[in-house]
């Protein structure tokens, strides 16, 4: 898996401080950004955070490219709908030597990985054969299997993307997509480390897990992964 933030929002920490201080200021925007220290800057972004003033970090955006991953995880990060999307396409991508994804439950159980290498060479082997009968690839595409291989940018918000991770980071998220929400929350908190301080899932944010009795009872291993 490769997750990589490619773009985003310049000095985005300012730009949420000066949103907030123009919702009370006589000012306007352009001169606040102008005269806000980095001090100013910095207490106004915790005060943001600790108040939950969540409007203003709607300002900021991140972009990432982000690759190695299944479609069964794209499947679910796309449920996060305020966020924008850009997928591989399985209509005009050939698959014919698609890679593929192998949950680790299997990896380690090596009659469980022989089956499933079995059938991911079948299924390669297939959509060949269809390819070749001239069946066009967005129809050949249905014999794929959600452990196929794709590739995907994603751009949220801060106020989506914390939200994101207070779900996404829960151990109770599928492995695949928790590995990946770690690392864009560890992209993100490389530059903007006060806004993304305490994002995480929504226990080390809260306090509390929301899981009632279904929770993982790891609370405090999930504050020291927030502190890595």
């Amino acid at each position: 898996m490769k997750v990589k933030l490619i773009k985003y929002t310049p000095e985005p920490e300012r730009m949420v401080a000066m949103a907030a201080r123009l919702c009370y200021s006589p000012i306007g925007a352009e001169e606040l950004v102008e005269k806000m220290s980095d001090k100013q800057v910095e207490n106004l972004v915790k005060k943001i955070v600790k108040m939950g003033h969540a409007s203003t970090v709607e300002h900021v955006s991140f972009t990432f490219a982000i690759e190695g991953i299944s479609r069964v995880l794209t499947h679910q990060l796309v449920r996060h709908r305020i966020a924008s999307y850009s997928q591989q396409s399985q209509r005009y991508v050939a698959e014919h030597d698609f890679e593929y994804i192998t949950p680790p439950s299997i990896r380690k159980n090596a009659a469980a990985a022989e089956k499933f290498d079995k059938l991911m060479r079948q299924i390669r082997q297939t959509y060949d054969e269809l390819t070749q009968m001239d069946i066009p690839k967005e129809d050949a595409r249905y014999v794929l299997a959600n452990a196929t291989e794709t590739k995907i940018v994603a751009t949220f918000n801060a106020r989506s993307l914390l939200h994101f991770f207070s779900l996404r980071c829960c151990q109770r998220a599928q492995w695949e997509i928790r590995q990946m929400a770690y690392m864009m929350l560890k992209e993100v908190k490389a530059v903007a480390p006060l806004l993304f301080k305490n994002a995480g899932a929504s226990c080390v944010a809260t306090g509390a897990c929301p899981e009632g009795d279904m929770t993982c009872g790891l609370f405090d291993e999930m504050i020291k992964l927030r502190e890595e």
